[in-house]
C-alpha cells in the first residue's frame, strides 16, 4: 500500500471516531433546582442550594454524553423554616440516613434539533428507579471572562411514593393535604474549569 493512500485512510478512520467529551461540572450561581407540590389547594413550590455534577459533554455526538448528578437533600429550602425541617426528617427525605439525591446516566436518544431523552437511574432516600428525562440542550459559548458555558433545561414529574415518600394526613372535609405528583424543574449552566 503506498503513503498516500495509507494516510488517507488513516485521516478517514480518525474522522469517524466522535471527537473527546469535554467535562463541565454545574456552575451553581447560574443554576437551579426546584420543585412544586399541590398543597391543599394552591402548589407550594421549594428548591435545593446545594448541588454538584458532571457532564461528559461529546458534542459531535451527543449519544455518547454522559451525566452525574448529586443533590443535598438537607439543602431543601420552601422558604418556611418549620416545613423544610419536617422535610428533612424521617416522614419525606430522612436526610440522616440518605443525605443525597443522585442520578447516573445510562443512555442518551435524540429526540429533536437540541432535545434528548437522558435515560438513567435516579435515586432518592434509598430507592433508585430508572427514569428518563426529556432534555434540551441549550447551546454552548464562552463568557467574558473566557470560561467555556453550556446550558440544559429539563422538567419532568415523579411519584413521590414511588420513593418511600408516602406520609399524608386526611381532611375532615375529605381528600389530603399534599399531591403525589411532584414537578421537578432543573436548569444547569454548566462550564469547563479552568486548568490550575
Amino acid at each position: 500500500m503506498n503513503r498516500k493512500l495509507f494516510a488517507a485512510l488513516a485521516l478517514s478512520a480518525l474522522a469517524a471516531l466522535p471527537a473527546h467529551a469535554e467535562t463541565y461540572t454545574i456552575d451553581n450561581g447560574h443554576s437551579d433546582v426546584s420543585f412544586q407540590v399541590r398543597h391543599l389547594v394552591t402548589q407550594v413550590r421549594g428548591k435545593f442550594n446545594e448541588y454538584q455534577g458532571t457532564i461528559d459533554l461529546d458534542s459531535a455526538k451527543m449519544e455518547n454524553s454522559k451525566v452525574e448528578f448529586r443533590i443535598k437533600a438537607t439543602s431543601i429550602d420552601t422558604g418556611l423554616a418549620d416545613r423544610d425541617n419536617h422535610l428533612r426528617a424521617e416522614d419525606f427525605f430522612h436526610v440522616e440516613k440518605f443525605p443525597e439525591i443522585t442520578f447516573k446516566s445510562e443512555s442518551i436518544k435524540a429526540t429533536g434539533k437540541d432535545t434528548y431523552d437522558v435515560t438513567g437511574k435516579l435515586t432518592m432516600r434509598g430507592v433508585t428507579k430508572t427514569v428518563t428525562l426529556p432534555v434540551s440542550f441549550l447551546g454552548k459559548v464562552k463568557d467574558p471572562w473566557g470560561n467555556n458555558k453550556a446550558g440544559f433545561a429539563t422538567e419532568t414529574t415523579i411519584n413521590r411514593k414511588d420513593y418511600g415518600i408516602v406520609w399524608n394526613a386526611a381532611l375532615d372535609s375529605g381528600g389530603v393535604v399534599l399531591g403525589d405528583d411532584v414537578k421537578i424543574s432543573i436548569n444547569l449552566e454548566a462550564q469547563i474549569p479552568k486548568a490550575k
